[in-house]
């Protein structure tokens, strides 16, 4: 292994480590109770926190690959050990309470992002780290594997040579506290660096309280101080409080598709919605790292990624108190499946509807009669397979307790509040729903900004539909050609939310949502208030163009409606998978090059 790889090798390892549970897990009889504890050691002390059994469980394995972990790393670090006394400056080697990398370490560690793809995104950190001084700390975050850490070792490899020199870079680990950053902070700077990226800053347990350190001190001093980690609620809440007016925030969770072809190098749409959400992708065989290749990887990624980053900042932030109505949860031990379950709903709901609106349709009714004409059966679906029962299938086979079966009830007031810091996140979004002819009616869509985990979901879902004995009766042929046709369905509701919502983030100046007639519908509308016209579309996941695909936008009443309430239509357009052309004064635009232009 090359030195820069064993070094990159390393830092990752270090990374991975800094996140995962130190310490051991014990286990008490009380009054013939077995209860355990989490064993940690704080200040030369030790100290015991009592856990529920199922945290016993997954902090055990946690601890396990931690230790794993460190062997792996231990025997990396005594490769790279002869090579680096030869390589060192002579520079007098300074002594940190955390885990700090400067100079040919440094070095070594960013050097195989410098063949990497950029995110768009990057120039604001670029700007910030090469632009003029201020008095503010740049703030970089977002879920995991938003590529947080790639774009702080590509700015890096950016600083020109006497820039470097004055950089270094801080991995904290959930041990560190803000003294000893604090410290490592002040040898820094004695000893002349100007550049410091700290990352997971908010794993340690006092971050959001003592946040304005960094600014106060050291950004005000002349510091280009760059925080970054895993914990937006973390970030959210000091910047309301600590660092009130005294950060620059980038959020890196959304990821378009234009980023997803032109950084990761993979087109198409169905991709996109496969596996689009992370920057985890690359090489050949892409898909099989990605964490939502399969339905239990994006169940994992809601786990760590989502429900516990939310726990861990309500639980960080003024010792508990923004937990409001999510307090019983927490003290109960429920608070991480819950917000799992809301997570989980969302995507199950949206299955189950386009299910639903599937089976009732005319096409799939009849491709069902077709499949079962040459046996003694009903000839359609919906006598077939009773909707009532289809429905009541899907939801036994959810991984989601109902009330009734739930120890603790969510409330519509626990939904609520952790829909709030899912928007925090940029986990979901709202897209309005208008009516016309009632104007007063108004209601939302709720879009997961992270397309590959709602797909993993609803791919296992539809999977274990087909599993419910009245498909059973049908041949594995016909049960194939009913899964794809239900998928592809998906696939097409999945890629109008992805139209939607795209289009209403990069358009601010206009007003983006879907409008619904009594009979019928606008996939999207694009209104510009200033102006006052608009924009009217279809979105098809389709690559054949025929005149039913626009009825709606050349239907005379609904156009006359829509003039009377968002001005003259200034263009009709159907976006499908198929080439730009034009059909009847309406213009057909491909998808993908429709998204990379919002750009």
């Amino acid at each position: 292994m090359k030195r820069d790889e064993l070094m990159s090798k390393i830092a990752d390892l270090e990374r991975e480590i800094a996140v995962l549970p130190e310490g051991s897990i014990t286990k008490k009889k009380i009054n013939n109770k077995e209860y355990y504890y989490h064993r940690i050691t704080r200040n030369k002390k030790r100290v015991e926190n009592y856990i529920s059994y199922e945290e016993a469980s997954e902090l055990q394995s946690q601890i396990a690959k931690r230790k794993e972990l460190q062997k792996e790393l231990k025997g990396l670090k005594q490769k790279a050990e002869p090579e680096e006394k030869t390589v060192r400056k002579a520079k007098k080697k300074l002594s940190f309470h955390t885990m700090v990398r400067y100079g040919k370490q440094l070095e070594a560690q960013i050097a195989l992002t410098r063949h990497y793809k950029q995110r768009e995104c990057i120039r604001e950190l670029r700007d910030y780290v090469l632009g003029e001084q201020q008095d503010k700390v740049f703030i970089l975050y977002g879920l995991r594997r938003t590529g947080k850490t790639t774009m702080i070792r590509q700015i890096l490899g950016e600083l020109p040579e006497h820039l470097f020199d004055k950089a270094a870079f801080i991995q904290v680990t959930s041990k560190d506290t803000l003294a000893d950053v604090d410290a490592d902070l002040n040898t820094l700077e004695e000893n002349g660096f100007a550049y410091i990226f700290i990352d997971e800053v908010t794993l340690m347990e006092d971050f959001v309280e003592g946040a304005a350190l960094f600014a106060d001190i050291y950004a005000s001093s002349g510091m280009k101080i760059v925080l970054s980690g895993t914990d937006s609620l973390g970030f959210a809440f000091s910047k309301e409080e600590q660092l009130y007016d005294r950060c620059i925030m980038l959020h890196t969770t959304f990821i378009p598709y234009r980023e997803f072809e032109n950084v990761l190098g993979i087109k198409g749409i169905d991709e996109y919605i496969r596996y689009g959400g992370t920057m985890s992708l690359g090489g050949v065989n892409y898909n099989e790292n990605a964490p939502f290749a399969t339905s239990r990887g994006a169940e994992e990624y809601i786990d760590t990624a989502i429900a516990k980053n939310i726990q861990h900042s309500l639980k960080m932030y003024q010792y508990g108190g923004h937990f409001r109505q999510l307090l019983d949860l927490y003290e109960k031990g429920e608070l991480t499946n819950v917000i799992n379950r809301v997570v989980e709903d969302m995507n199950h709901r949206f299955t189950r509807s386009v299910v639903e609106c599937t089976f009732r349709s005319h096409d799939i009714s009849v491709t069902a009669a077709n499949l079962l004409r040459d046996r003694e059966k009903p000839t359609n679906i919906k006598e077939h397979l009773d909707i009532d029962e289809v429905t009541a299938g899907i939801r036994k086979m959810l991984d989601i307790l109902n009330k009734e079966e739930q120890c603790i009830d969510i409330e519509e007031c626990h939904m609520i509040q952790i829909k709030e810091y899912l928007k925090l996140l940029d986990l979901i979004m709202e897209i309005d729903l208008e009516f016309l002819p009632p104007v007063n009616r108004k209601n939302s869509i709720t879009v997961i900004t992270q397309p590959g985990m709602r797909y993993a979901q609803a791919n296992a879902i539809v999977e274990n539909m087909l599993l419910d004995v009245k498909f059973q009766e049908l041949s594995v042929k016909e049960r194939q050609r009913i899964l794809e046709r239900l998928l592809s369905e998906i696939r097409g509701r999945m890629m109008e939310d992805i139209v939607l919502l795209e289009t209403k983030i990069a358009k601010t100046d206009k007003k983006v949502f879907k409008l619904q007639f009594a009979i019928g519908e606008f996939d999207m509308v694009v209104f510009d208030p200033v102006a006052l016209n608009c924009e009217i579309y279809e979105v098809k996941y389709s690559k054949e163009r025929v005149p039913a695909q626009y009825r709606h936008l050349t239907d005379e009443e609904k156009c006359r409606e829509t003039i009377h309430r968002y001005g003259d239509i200034e263009g009709r357009y159907v976006i499908y998978r198929g080439e730009d052309a034009e059909m009847d004064g309406v213009r057909y635009l491909n998808v993908e090059e429709y998204l990379k232009g919002l750009g």
